[in-house]
C-alpha cells in the first residue's frame, strides 16, 4: 500500500515548509513537492498543517487506584488518544514490592495486548531496591526494551519510595542508560498535613490542594535533582504545576544538571478555583500534584517558551464522577485522582499556545511529539517527519473551531474538565505507521493494530 500526502504544509520541530509525502507501507519513503505515484493513493493536506503524530510520555489506562480503576482502558483511551492526534503512548507499569518486575510487565502487556489502536510503551515503576530487583532492572531495559524508571516521592504508604531507593535508581540508571522519572511532591509531610485537616472536619475537594502546597513540590524537586547530580545520572520531573518547581528545575539545569520536565494542559488553562465548585463538583479537578493559583501558569508558559520544561504529558487517569469520584464525599483523601485528558492535549497546547502567541508552531511540535521521542528513546523513528520514519502523521486544520465537551468526546469517562473551553484547530486525519486510524474526524482504525515499541536507552 502506498499513500501521497499532497499539498500540506509540513511541521517540524525545525522547519515549516509545503511539500508532498509519499508512504510505502509503514515508512515515509519520499518528501518533495510535486511528487507522482501512480499507484499510490492520494490524500489532500491543502490548507492544512501536516504535523508527526504526537507521542504522548504520560498515561494511567487500565489502572488500578483508590479501590477502583481508572475508566478508560487500552481500547478507549487509545482512541481517544487517536482522535486528538496522539500516535504513541507510554503508560506507567505498576509494580508490587516482593513480586517480580517481569510479572507486573506481563500483566501491562495482558491490558494492551489486542486492544491499542495506537503505538505504545511502558515507563516501569521502581518501589524498592533489592538484590531480587538489582538483578532484574538491567534484563528489563536491555531485552524488554523499558527505558525509563518511574519513582514515586509522594503518596505515602501506597506508591511512595524511600530517598534511599530513589538515589540507587539513579546509580543504576546512569550505568544501563535509563532515564529516572519522579512524581516531586514531599509525601511524607503530605501525610501529615491531610490527617491534620481530617481532625479538623475539613473533608471537601479543595482540601485536596491545600495539604498539598506547592512548597512540597518545589522541596522534592530539588531533592531529587540534587540526588540525580550526586549519581551524575538523569532525571525527568512529571507533571511540574508550580513556580517553586519550575524555579528548581532552572537552578538544576543551570548548575549543568541532566534534569528535564512536563507540565500537562490542566496545569496551562485550570487552576485551584476549580475544586472549590459546589455540590462536589470540585472533585472532577481532584488529582495530583493538584492545580495551583492561577498566576503560576504564566510560569509554566514561560518555562515551555524558554526551553526549561520540555514536554507536555496528558497523566490520563480518568475516572467517572458518578461512581467514582464520589467515592470521596465526605472525605477528600478517598477521591480517586485523576482526570481524562489524553484526548484534548494537543488541541488546548495549539489553541492556548501557538493560536496566542504564547509558542511557535515548532516548538509546538517540539512539546508534543520531538522531545519525547528524544528523551525516550524512540527518535527518529517517531517524533519527526523524515525519510525512514515511521509514517506516524496528523492532518491538522488550524482553522477550524470548536467546543470542548463531554458529549462530544471519545472517551469512557462521564465528565470533560475542560467542558465549554473554545479552541482553535482540529484534529482532521490521522496516520499511524502509514494507516489510516481517523479520516476526516471518524475512527476507520482497528482495535489491537498499535505495536509495543522496545524503545533505545537513554543517550542525551
Amino acid at each position: 500500500m502506498k499513500r501521497l500526502i499532497k499539498g500540506g504544509t509540513i511541521v517540524t520541530a525545525c522547519d515549516i515548509y509545503t511539500a508532498d509525502i509519499l508512504i510505502h507501507q509503514d515508512k515515509i519513503v519520499s518528501i518533495g513537492s510535486n511528487l507522482q505515484e501512480n499507484d499510490a493513493e492520494v490524500v489532500s493536506a491543502e490548507g492544512m498543517y501536516v504535523f508527526p503524530g504526537g507521542i504522548d510520555p504520560h498515561t494511567h489506562l487500565d489502572m488500578p487506584f483508590g479501590g477502583t480503576t481508572t475508566k478508560d482502558d487500552f481500547i478507549s483511551g487509545t482512541k481517544a488518544a487517536a482522535f486528538g492526534g496522539t500516535t504513541t503512548i507510554i503508560d506507567f507499569c505498576l509494580t508490587t514490592k516482593g513480586r517480580s518486575l517481569k510479572e507486573a510487565i506481563d500483566t501491562w502487556h495482558e491490558k494492551a495486548r489486542g486492544k491499542s489502536v495506537i503505538d505504545y510503551s511502558f515507563h516501569l515503576m521502581v518501589s524498592e531496591i533489592t538484590d531480587e530487583v538489582l538483578e532484574e532492572l538491567p534484563r528489563m531495559i536491555e531485552d524488554e526494551g523499558i527505558s525509563s524508571l518511574k519513582v514515586f516521592m509522594a503518596y505515602k504508604n501506597q506508591f511512595q519510595s524511600d530517598d534511599e531507593t530513589l538515589f540507587r535508581t539513579l546509580l543504576l540508571a546512569k550505568e544501563h542508560g535509563a532515564l529516572v522519572m519522579v512524581h516531586a511532591e514531599n509525601g511524607d509531610v503530605i501525610e501529615y498535613l491531610t490527617k491534620q485537616a481530617l481532625a479538623n472536619g475539613n473533608t471537601d475537594p479543595i482540601y485536596h490542594a491545600l495539604t498539598r502546597p506547592p512548597e512540597l513540590e518545589g522541596e522534592a524537586t530539588g531533592r531529587a535533582a540534587y540526588l540525580s547530580a550526586l549519581a551524575d545520572s538523569q532525571l525527568y520531573v512529571v507533571h511540574v504545576t508550580s513556580a517553586e518547581a519550575v524555579r528548581k528545575i532552572e537552578e538544576a539545569r543551570s548548575k549543568g544538571f541532566r534534569v528535564y520536565g512536563e507540565t500537562c494542559p490542566q496545569y496551562l488553562v485550570l487552576d485551584q478555583s476549580y475544586l472549590e465548585k459546589p455540590d462536589f463538583e470540585g472533585a472532577k479537578y481532584v488529582w495530583s500534584p493538584p492545580l495551583r493559583e492561577k498566576w503560576n501558569q504564566d510560569v509554566l508558559w514561560n518555562a515551555l517558551r524558554t526551553g526549561q520544561l520540555q514536554t507536555i504529558g496528558s497523566d490520563q487517569c480518568s475516572f467517572d464522577f458518578k461512581g467514582q469520584k464520589d467515592l470521596g464525599r465526605g472525605d477528600f483523601t478517598k477521591i480517586p485522582n485523576g482526570g481524562p485528558m489524553i484526548e484534548d492535549r494537543i488541541s488546548i497546547l495549539y489553541s492556548e499556545g501557538v493560536s496566542k502567541g504564547r509558542i511557535t508552531l515548532n516548538q509546538f511540535v517540539d512539546m508534543t511529539a520531538t522531545q519525547s521521542a528524544k528523551l525516550f528513546g524512540l527518535f527518529p523513528k517517531k517524533g519527526t517527519i523524515a525519510i525512514g520514519s515511521d509514517a506516524d502523521l496528523v492532518l491538522f486544520n488550524p482553522n477550524a473551531e470548536r467546543t470542548i465537551s463531554v458529549q462530544t468526546h471519545h472517551m469512557a469517562v462521564d465528565y470533560n474538565p475542560f467542558e465549554g473551553l473554545k479552541v482553535t484547530g482540529e484534529v482532521v486525519s490521522v496516520f499511524s505507521r502509514g494507516q489510516l486510524i481517523i479520516k476526516d474526524k471518524k475512527f476507520v482504525g482497528s482495535e489491537g493494530s498499535g505495536q509495543f515499541l522496545k524503545r533505545n536507552k537513554f543517550q542525551r
